[in-house]
């Protein structure tokens, strides 16, 4: 299988249009569109009856010690953890497309409660869930996509890895407000084929420094 994206390359950062939070001078950090990108897959195998679309930040602190706090930084040593933005699955064996903004445009304080995508599928929950869990004006159930949004002071970029998997079965088993880690689980004996596309982002200036001008 191949996947692909007209809104970033592999390994190449991903525009703020498809992030949850861009850097800001001022405020370290702002909301932004909140776009999803758009993906594009061929070559399935012939005996694929749907598809699967999970997207992880494998590069999320697991102490959140110093994570946005004025005068500290998220040190590069930091153990990793996790971090699953977007669970799609029943996606139809006919689509290999998802357009950009079709599964989401903005940010909705305590989660989307429309979610777009492919007719038939179903969006799990992101890990804004957990993130939010303590923030009266934000907590709720996120699902379907919420962009990348890493601490402004971490000394690393991340990763986000979307990858769709071909399937065998045209519902996949898993049912109520399923997270990544469940999908991953239930799917895992349904894997026909699947492609990974990998973006980069960060909120830190360090990385995000203005282009030379060619003279």
């Amino acid at each position: 299988m191949k996947l692909t994206s007209s809104s970033f390359q592999h390994d190449q950062p991903i525009p703020e249009k498809f992030a949850f939070g861009a850097p800001d001078p001022v405020l370290h950090i702002r909301l932004t569109d909140n776009h999803n990108p758009q993906l594009q897959w061929a070559d399935a195998p012939a005996q694929t009856r749907s598809f699967a679309l999970i997207c992880v930040d494998p590069d999320v602190p697991t102490q959140p010690d110093d994570v946005n706090k004025e005068g500290r930084s998220v040190p590069a040593s930091l153990p990793r953890t996790d971090f699953y933005h977007w669970v799609m699955v029943d996606i139809p064996a006919q689509t290999t497309e998802i357009k950009a903004g079709e599964s989401s445009k903005g940010i909705v304080a305590g989660g989307k409660k429309e979610l777009g995508g492919p007719a038939g599928s179903r969006q799990g929950v992101n890990d804004y869930t957990g993130w939010f869990a303590a923030d009266a004006d934000m907590k709720g159930t996120y699902k379907g996509y919420d962009g990348p949004c890493p601490p402004w002071n971490d000394e690393i970029v991340h990763h986000y890895n979307f990858t769709v998997y071909a399937l065998d079965c045209a519902k996949a088993p898993v049912d109520g407000d399923f997270t990544g880690p469940q999908v991953l689980q239930a799917i895992r004996p349904h894997i026909l084929a699947q492609a990974t596309l990998t973006g980069t982002y960060s909120n830190n200036p360090k990385f995000n420094k203005p282009k030379p001008l060619d003279k």
